[in-house]
Order: C-alpha cells, then structure tokens, then sequence
C-alpha cells in the first residue's frame, strides 16, 4: 500500500509495481519516457489540494497591480503597504524602453504604461527617478496619456485627472432596454456585461477624488492632442453614428432631472447585487470586481458596509505575496486545471480507482451549476446544468469548462455510477441547446454575435461579443466523440460545417482561448479524431503538415501572442513546452505519432524536463481578450507535457532514442529507437 498526500492509500498491481514509485526512489530505473511521465506524474499529485481540486496560479499583465493601486487611491487607501509592494513589482516588469507591455516580449502599450505610472507617482516615487522619467519618455512619444483607451479613461475621471466628458457614456438605461433587442444588455458578453452594469453606475453618479496638483499626471498630455482617438471618426459608420449617440447622452445628462435616471440606477443597483450571489466577487473576474466597489460606493455604501467589505474581500483573494512584492490574479481557476489534471493523470496510467482522481470527480460533482443564470434568457426552457471556471462563479457556467469536466468524468472508476451518468447526462443536453445558430459553440452564451455592438464607444477592450470559435467547438465534439455519439448526429453535422469553413487557408484554425493558430488547430484535430472522423481527409493532413512546418530547429513549438495582430506570426515565437505539447497532441490524433517531427517534439520535451518533473516557461500561452489581454496558466507546462508524452506512449510506435546529452539543440533529424 502507498499512502497518498492525504492519508488515503491505493493497491499497486503488479504491472504497475515500478510506474508509481517515483516518491519511492525506483522511478530512476524506468527507461526515459517513462520516468519522465512517472516524473510529472508524481509531481502533478503532490500538487492537489486536500479537497480533490488542482488551481495553479493565473498570471496576467501589470494592468492587475496598477488598476489595484488607482482603486485603492479612489478609497483615499494609496498608502497601504500593499500598494507599495505591487509598485516593486512593476519596476520589475518595466521594460527598457520605459513602457509596460501586455505580455513577456510583447510591445509595450500605451494604456498598461499609462496606469503604471500614475500607480508609482501615486504611492511616493519621485517623477525624477529613473524609472518615472522612462516611462513618461515612452508615453509621450506614444501619443501621451489622451490617447489611452476607454477603459483607463474610467482611473483617470475617478482620480480627477480628465472629465467624464471625456470618457464613454455608459447609461444605466441599458438595463431598462428588453432583452430580446439586439442592443441590449444581454446581447453583449457575459464578461462585459458585468463591467457595464457597474460602469453605469459610475456614468451616472460620476464619483471624482480629488487630488492635490502636484500628485497629478499632467505631464504625461501632449498639447497637440486635443482629442482622443476614440472620438475621432470622420465619415458616415456605425462607430461615427455611436459617437453621436455619445454627444448626445452627454448633452441630455445636464437637463434630464435626476429623477428620470433612478428606474436605470435601481436596475443596475439590483442587477448588481443579483449577480453578487454565490460568486467569487462580481463575475469572479478582476475588471468587475474593481468597478463594482466603485458603484458601491458611488451609491451611498461606507467602506465598512457588508457589501464593501465583501466585494474587497474577493479582490483581495487574489492578492499573491512574495518576496516583499504583491501581484494579482485576474481570477481564479480550479475547475479548469482540474479537469485537465485529471484527464493527464488518466491519460499517464493512473488507475481508475485511484484515490486522488476519485476525489477531483466528487469534487467537480459538487461544483456542477443546477441553477438558472444569465445564458437562461436565450434558453429559457433548458435544464440548468454545466460548470464555471472558478470556485464559485453561478451565473456563468461556461461551455469550454463543461466539456472538459464531462471529459474527466468518464476517465475514473466512478465514470459508471449514477451520479457521473446523470450529470454528464445534464451537461451534454444543455451543452447541445448552447449551439450557434452558425453550427459552431462559443463560451457562455448563444448567438452573442451582433457585430453593430463592437463599434460603440466602450468597446476598445476587443470583447463586447462571444462568437462561435474553433477550439471549444472543437472540444465539444471530443466530447461527444467520447461518448459515441456518431458523425450523422445533427449538432455534429453542423458543427463539422462550422469547422471546415473557418480552416484557415494554411491549414490551421485560429485559437480563441489560447495561443493561438497552435491552439486551435490541436483542438480541431483532436475533436475530430474523438468523433472518428476520417484522419486521412485532405483537410485534416493540410492542418497536420502546417503544424509540421512550423515546428522549430530545437524539436519544440512556439507561438507569440502577437500573431493576434500580425498574421505572419502564426506558429512562431519562443518554443514553450505547453505549445510543443498541442502541436504533438494534434499530431498524434492527426496519425503522425511516427514521424520524425513527433520524434524531435517528445525529444525536445523530454530534455527540458527539470528534475522536478516540471518545465520552465516565461511566454504568455493562454488568452483572455485577443490583442488586449493574456494570461498564463501555470500549470499549463506541465499537464499539456504529460499528456503528449502519455499519448505518444500509447500510440504504440517505434519510439526514438534519447540524444546524446539530452540537449534539445542537439536534436538529431532520425532519432534512433528508443526503450518504453
């Protein structure tokens, strides 16, 4: 018997008397394939919580640490050492031209840089050190701190530094438009809509703290901008016709009387607190967790209100502090690295019966949303069901999180007991209602796709709607193909459709939720192989040899988040081990697992590896708004490996030698046979 990490045991047979001993000190006897999957193995296990779940730190861009220190500047709260200790942390990531950028490599923009600086001067840095002087240099070549986006405009009019003329009217009467108009409220995104609905409240009390003078950013406003960009279009366009609409807002917002504007106010107030109910904070993501303590107080709360004291309490959850400095999260994400850890596990030989994959299946059980939320206005009569990202989040179960829980529930020894067949029956039928009206899937709701929505004055955070995308439509059907549904099935049909027109003409897709054409295109082609679609399709062998074509001289594959912006970035960047891990994932499933780049791939993983079972990975791999906002999963360097390593195992091939000092750079073309 081998006790696990909390006090549980496992019987080991005896065909795996060596493969789960890597605590034991025997996995050094296993051949390198195997002790490098034995290696994560152990590590990944070592990793889960008491309570059955994974969650690995979610790294976002220094817009965390600067919004959190103008909102606590907006609470008069700018000397808490906290702020202090998140300033140290951006001097850390500034980069040498000044700027800040939105992630590791990525140019340095405007807006993060803008924040940054005004976080610093805010908390007591001198405009005349070092860093400050950068910084300002940076920003005033960029254009100067007028020409910043919408969303930063918002910091800039809490803390007195421009009007709120000069910031989108935000009118809390959208709440009073019906639903069913495709210009209200819930035509927008999940996440937008819950950054709105404090955000009109903010356009509508407009709350100002004022600052002395010299605490001010005046110089970052160049005097030959007189305008922001966002107000400037010329000729005759939905986004000129919104700025009119804006004008006019704003006009009738000085002779409205007050009491005409307060049925708005109390639906958004009340949406507000609505939606605060068994949640992580307002959406459970960063940006309206902050706005939501703005309107709060913007309405008459004190700081020490249950309310207040609540919605601080979520931010401050997500507070990481190390070594004298804080960083935050943009959220959290337990539901996500759990089902992905536990489908690894399986994939690497874990028994089904095994403790630790039994606790995250009755923990991912519990955590199974059986209440309407917000996706029940486009789908009034369908059972609740599905799961959210984080620990509590129950208005938004989100389709990715859905499927790949269903996943994991059928890769353990309770995949046949009651409980695990009626959830999955619950989660497969509302993710069937969840289709697009276009064949494809998108993440929390239906049809959110009005394209009109993306041109008004509060839409330059790049995600106002949720269309269908290739990767979670593609993971639905992996889903369904797990579960046998068959190729003529309807919503495959057109789903399948749905794919096939949006391959681009390389051969890859393009990757909503990660990055990026890497991403998409490993999902696609491991969807389609779970629903037995034919591997030797023209189309599918376009997609496999883009892959091919883009892996690098190392073995490995990587790609910058700036191919969102420039298409002849697609499939390049720094090689990370999580990228390597999808492209060797879509090639397995695309029928390659014997071919030399698979070969080089695996090499590439396996010498990289870190003693610990774990790899090393600085890039920005995860995406949260494309072109705005990244993120890295933490995790995401080690379960990805050990999947592509478990299932170019299990693919049965010749498998290739280890090279010669175990170098990825000394990679050779023809590996030679290797022992499993």
């Amino acid at each position: 018997m081998i006790a696990n990490k909390d006090g549980g045991a496992f019987i080991r047979s005896s065909v795996l008397s060596t493969k789960w001993m890597g605590t034991s000190g025997l996995s050094h006897t296993l051949p390198p394939l195997s002790r490098a999957i034995d290696s994560t193995s152990q590590w990944l296990l070592g990793q889960q919580a008491p309570e059955g779940y994974w969650v690995g730190e979610l790294q976002g861009d220094t817009i965390l640490e600067s919004e959190y220190v103008l909102l606590m500047a907006f609470l008069g709260r700018e000397g808490d050492p906290v702020c202090v200790q998140a300033c140290r942390y951006l001097l850390d990531h500034q980069q040498p031209d000044g700027g800040w950028a939105n992630y590791p490599g990525g140019p340095s923009d405007l807006s993060t840089t803008v924040k940054a600086y005004f976080a610093m001067k805010l908390v007591g840095i001198p405009t005349d050190d070092p860093p400050m002087v950068r910084a300002r240099t940076s920003i005033l070549e960029a254009g100067g701190a007028q020409a910043c986006n919408s969303f930063t405009r918002f910091y800039l009019a809490l803390l007195g530094q421009i009007s709120y003329d000069e910031t989108p009217c935000v009118p809390p009467e959208l709440l009073l438009i019906p639903h069913r108009l495709n210009f209200s409220l819930a035509a927008m995104s999940s996440w937008t809509r819950t950054i709105v609905v404090p955000l009109t409240i903010l356009s509508a009390f407009k709350p100002v703290r004022t600052l002395e003078p010299e605490r001010g950013i005046s110089e970052l406003y160049r005097n030959d901008l007189s305008r922001a960009p966002w107000r400037t279009a010329r000729f005759f366009s939905w986004r000129n016709f919104f700025f009119g609409v804006d004008r006019l807002l704003k006009a009738a917002d000085r002779w409205v009387p007050t009491s005409w504007r307060q049925p708005g106010i109390r639906a958004a107030h009340r949406w507000m607190l609505d939606h605060f109910e068994n949640t992580d904070g307002l959406g459970a993501i960063f940006p309206p967790m902050i706005y939501s303590i703005v309107a709060l107080k913007s309405l008459g709360y004190e700081l020490d209100s249950a309310p207040v004291e609540w919605a601080l309490r979520q931010l401050e959850d997500l507070i990481i502090e190390e070594d004298g400095k804080v960083r935050l999260q943009p959220c959290v994400s337990p539901i996500w690295d759990t089902a992905i850890a536990t489908i690894a596990l399986a994939d690497a030989g874990l028994p089904a019966f095994h403790p630790s994959l039994l606790r995250s299946v009755r923990w991912l059980l519990e955590k199974e949303v059986r209440v309407k939320g917000d996706w029940s206005l486009r789908r009034p009569g369908v059972e609740p069901s599905g799961w959210h990202f984080q620990f509590n989040n129950e208005f938004y179960p989100d389709i990715d999180d859905t499927a790949m829980v269903i996943l994991a529930l059928q890769r353990t020894a309770l995949a046949d007991s009651p409980e695990v067949k009626e959830a999955t029956r619950r989660g497969v039928d509302w993710l069937l209602a969840m289709q697009n009206r276009d064949g494809g899937w998108a993440a929390f709701d239906v049809d959110i796709d009005n394209e009109v929505l993306t041109k008004v004055p509060f839409a330059d955070h790049n995600a106002m709607l949720d269309p269908s995308c290739a990767d979670i439509s593609a993971r639905i059907l992996e889903m369904l193909g797990a579960l046998g549904y068959p190729l003529e099935h309807p919503a495959v049909v057109r789903a399948l459709d749905y794919l096939f027109r949006t391959q681009e003409p390389e051969g890859c897709w393009y990757g909503r939720w990660g990055v990026n054409y890497i991403y998409g295109t490993w999902q696609v082609l491991q969807g389609l192989k779970a629903m037995r679609f034919p591997m030797d399709d023209p189309r599918i062998q376009k997609a496999a040899d883009w892959l091919e074509s883009v892996q690098q001289a190392s073995g490995g594959w990587g790609e910058s988040c700036r191919s969102y912006d420039d298409p002849e970035w697609k499939g390049r960047g720094e090689v990370t081990a999580s990228q390597t891990a999808w492209a060797l994932l879509g090639l397995i499933a695309a029928g390659r697992a014997d071919s030399p780049a698979v070969s080089r791939g695996i090499h590439y993983l396996t010498a990289t590896q870190c003693p610990d079972g774990t790899w090393e990975e600085a890039a920005f791999t995860g995406t949260g708004f494309p072109r705005v906002f990244y993120l890295k999963y933490h995790l995401y360097r080690n379960y990805f490996p050990l999947m592509a390593l478990s299932r170019y195992k299990a693919a049965a091939v010749t498998l290739p030698s280890e090279p010669p000092g175990a170098l990825a750079s000394r990679i050779p073309a023809q590996p030679r046979p290797l022992e499993v």
